[in-house]
């Protein structure tokens, strides 16, 4: 497991050199987010999310594909011109460039004729259709844990650090279950969970009592401005 998690952190590290490096890597991931979000708030069906993440997740891995051949260009010729290395910086970049042709074309054809121009349409869907309000809340919380732990700088994002995601993901399912059924006695036995999965956080010595509060607070936090923004 030592293997696996050190591999998974490598992989990661390399999605968030380009996110700290790449401006461009950057606005597609924000712009991939947000279409993303759009999507679930019109109630695309599965095949219809199926393609819009198909086609979000093409355009990050052609700009991480073009990010690494930049950075082996200028390896290889350093400082210096060469009309070689300009036709494949050139050809890496047009295929973003194509790639976000196509993400934007099938983002417009799937999102476009769902939108309801009509004051108050697009909330009223969303309350008919609590669990995209779930979802979201759960994507914003993690979104959120991931942010913290990447300005910190913490060396593994999936185990420990500051601060603690099981804490934060447990806690934001307490607070949107508690809202969306508003009965006493399930928020008690989800709140109950939850305060099992924080104190397991403790006691195998992952996370201090501090990095596990503070999992719980984003958590909680992240889900109740969710339903208060939507609902």
């Amino acid at each position: 497991m030592k293997g696996f998690f050190k591999s998974v952190n490598a992989a990661l590290e390399g999605v968030i050199h380009s996110l700290h490096r790449e401006r461009n890597m950057r606005l597609h991931f924000i712009a991939g987010f947000f279409v993303l979000i759009a999507g679930i708030y019109l109630n695309l069906d599965h095949e219809e999310i199926i393609l819009l993440l198909f086609a979000i997740t093409f355009v990050l891995v052609a700009e991480m594909f073009n990010t690494a051949i930049e950075h082996l260009a200028d390896l290889i010729v350093k400082k210096e011109f060469h009309p070689v290395i300009k036709i494949v910086k050139d050809v890496s970049a047009g295929a973003v460039f194509v790639a976000a042709v196509n993400a934007g074309v099938t983002g417009y054809l799937l999102v476009a004729n769902r939108v309801d121009l009509r004051a108050g349409g697009l909330l009223i869907r969303i309350k008919q259709s609590p669990w995209h309000i779930t979802l979201i809340a759960m994507l914003v919380c993690v979104g959120s844990v991931l942010l913290v732990k990447v300005i910190r700088r913490e060396e593994s994002l999936l185990r420990g650090g500051m601060p603690s995601g099981h804490s934060a993901v447990a806690f934001a399912i307490w607070v949107s279950v508690s809202l969306l059924t508003l009965n006493p006695l399930v928020s008690g036995l989800v709140f109950l969970l939850a305060v099992l999965v924080a104190r397991s956080r403790m006691m195998t010595g992952v996370h201090s009592i501090w990095e596990v509060l503070a999992g719980c607070i984003v958590g909680a936090l992240s889900a109740l401005l969710v339903f208060q923004v939507l609902l």
